[in-house]
């Protein structure tokens, strides 16, 4: 696992300085500490950063052709490579390494773009041609690893694993993008392709981009794999459940080749607790497994993550985070450059650097709940989906629409008394209710929040947008699983870059079994009626489970990651509030209402309102601006 960074003039051959790749390079030093390597030649500058995982002793990068005429950089895992290895030798190719870079770089000598459909990992890498006066940069098909990239005002085309890569760079423009502010404040970070800066965008999952020398542009990233949602044809449940588990298997077992420590993340829920139960079934040795408590009752879940670890005989080890653990805060502008308001990202800091001490090379259950319909939402979703199937929306607009207008949000009820949410959705479109459930904070809010110049440069763009774009190329639309594929396309994006940067922070790679794309296409072709039955999500999976996990984890209430921000903004963190959000730095920044933020924080106060949610994303947005503003 490794950083990258690069520089391609496009219009000219001249060398690039030095001094920036370097220190471009040396911006994301924590994601590869063991070694740096760079390249300089005409219109060229690579840089690579690494993170010795497999073939300590020679892949070193960036990694050439034999004539020295392609040159790769590349951060990631590409768990088929001796397959893929074989092949290329006998189509002739000799290897010098026992690397998987090798093989992608022989492996675009043979396929050239084509090579990409025969890769199975986790990946962002690019590839200079200097015979087709080419630069091609690929992502992998779920987003795992991040790739940022821009075209800058005199030619330059950099690109790098983070923003902070970029930054360096004095040419890069950082006009913030309207757009990416009203995406953010929404889903609680910025969709891919944008960032927060007009002219920086992220290369999607799924998608690689072609350079040219000599191109005045930026060309369209192309799309070379989608979740395909197509039947698997599989008829029987039983069939399914050991199949899945046979495939969860595989994709575990592909994931355990390491030449550093290996263990694994250990939450106490299904999917974590499904990965180590197949592991302990693979090695004869103790997994190593990592958890992360909270010495507040209601956030603790370590007993449960205890309880499969003392049934699989793990050499398991658990950290306590105490409740007023918000000393990381100033950390998360750094650590994420974009804005990024999951709070959940402080609590997964913290179990990385817990793993970091014991194992390099960590395995999470990610994913699990996006493609086996795990989440309450998608329940409540269907539920409002059949009442929408039967009644126009011009009628649910006509009725519910008043009735949620003049509902009390009422924060601070039961939740069968929090109808408020549930009567909006009624009076909106299934892309549109889909929004309003996943959004941090809805249209109206949004509104308030934002300034009148804010909402004039907007134009009318409302980031239900986002959704509206990908359900109109989704493969299905069977009401389940378009919002599954909705999840898997902006949520778990999102997820993964928590993981990534947080993981990264401590040069601590974290593989995904869950999300082997493999096995996430036959996972989609899954019966929709199989994954959620009733109120209960992942069904099929718990049902494949049930020889390996007891019911008590499989089927308590779902916890989450979370830490009690509620409490802290009317403690602790009520002064940091009034310090970042309320300063002259943001009221005077002419894209938020002064008012609203200081109402929020009087209604927060009084308990009449839960803002945190939003308060938490302001926080994070003023941290993010402040270390973008010093870089």
């Amino acid at each position: 696992m490794c950083g990258i960074a690069g520089i391609f003039d496009t219009q000219s051959d001249a060398k690039p300085d030095e001094a920036l790749i370097r220190r471009m390079t040396d911006a994301i030093v924590h994601r590869g500490p063991d070694e740096a390597g760079y390249h300089l030649g005409p219109g060229i500058a690579l840089g690579h950063r690494r993170l010795s995982i497999i073939d300590i002793a020679t892949g070193q990068q960036p990694l050439f052709s034999a004539d020295r005429s392609i040159a790769i950089v590349y951060n990631g895992e590409v768990y088929n490579f001796a397959e893929l290895r074989q092949e290329l030798q006998e189509l002739g190719y000799r290897f010098h390494t026992r690397s998987d870079t090798e093989v992608i770089l022989h492996a675009w000598e043979a396929w050239s773009s084509a090579c990409v459909d025969r890769l199975r990992g986790m990946f962002a890498f690019a590839i200079l041609d200097q015979t087709r006066r080419q630069l091609f940069l690929v992502r992998d098909r779920l987003g795992i690893k991040p790739l940022y990239y821009a075209l800058l005002p005199n030619g330059h085309f950099v690109f790098g694993s983070e923003l902070k890569a970029l930054l360096p760079h004095p040419q890069l423009p950082r006009q913030r993008d309207p757009r990416a502010i009203e995406d953010y404040f929404a889903y609680g970070y910025i969709p891919e392709p944008k960032t927060i800066f007009s002219a920086v965008y992220k290369l999607p999952p799924g998608h690689t981009l072609l350079i040219d020398k000599g191109r005045p542009s930026l060309p369209q990233p192309h799309r070379y794999w989608d979740i395909p949602f197509a039947d698997n044809g599989l008829v029987s449940q039983d069939a399914a459940e050991s199949e899945l588990i046979e495939r969860l298997r595989e994709a575990v077992d592909i994931r355990l080749v390491a030449e550093v420590p290996l263990g694994a993340f250990l939450s106490g829920g299904v999917d974590s607790s499904a990965v180590v139960a197949m592991m302990a079934g693979l090695r004869d040795q103790a997994v190593r497994t990592c958890a992360i408590g909270f010495d507040v009752a209601g956030y603790d879940e370590t007993r449960y993550a205890r309880q499969v670890a003392d049934r699989y005989h793990t050499d398991h080890q658990t950290d306590t985070v105490a409740a007023d653990d918000f000393a990381l805060i100033d950390k998360m502008g750094w650590l994420y450059d974009e804005p990024f308001a999951d709070s959940s990202a402080m609590p997964t800091y913290r179990v990385c650097e817990a793993a970091r001490r014991r194992v390099t090379v960590a395995l999470s259950g990610d994913g699990g709940d996006e493609n086996l319909a795990g989440y309450r939402r998608y329940r409540m979703h269907l539920a409002e989906e059949r009442l929408r199937s039967r009644l126009p929306l011009g009628l649910r607009k006509a009725v519910f629409g008043p009735l949620g207008a003049v509902y009390p949000k009422a924060d601070w009820a039961p939740r069968y008394l929090r109808a408020k949410t549930t009567l909006q959705a009624l009076a909106r479109d299934s892309i549109a209710a889909w929004f309003h459930s996943v959004s941090r904070t809805d249209d109206a809010q949004r509104d308030k929040l934002f300034s009148a110049s804010l909402r004039r440069e907007l134009a009318g763009y409302n980031a239900v947008e986002v959704l509206r774009e990908h359900a109109a190329s989704a493969p299905t639309g069977h009401p389940l699983s378009l919002v599954q594929y909705l999840d898997l396309k902006t949520f778990l994006v999102g997820v993964l870059h928590k993981v990534d940067r947080a993981s990264m922070a401590h040069s601590l790679e974290v593989r995904v079994p869950l999300l082997d794309h493999q096995l996430v296409e036959w996972m989609s072709g899954l019966k929709p009626e199989w994954k959620l039955v009733g109120g209960d999500g992942k069904h099929l999976f718990k049902r494949a489970l049930r020889p390996y996990l007891p019911d008590d984890i499989m089927y308590r209430p779902k916890q989450g990651f979370s830490i009690p921000l509620a409490e802290w903004f009317r403690g602790p963190l009520a002064e940091k509030y009034r310090r970042e959000v309320l300063s002259e730095a943001m009221t005077d920044s002419g894209l938020f209402d002064g008012g609203y933020l200081r109402q929020l924080q009087q209604q927060h106060a009084s308990g009449r309102r839960d803002n945190s949610t939003t308060m938490w994303a302001l926080l994070m947005f003023a941290l993010s601006e402040r270390h973008l503003a010093t870089s």
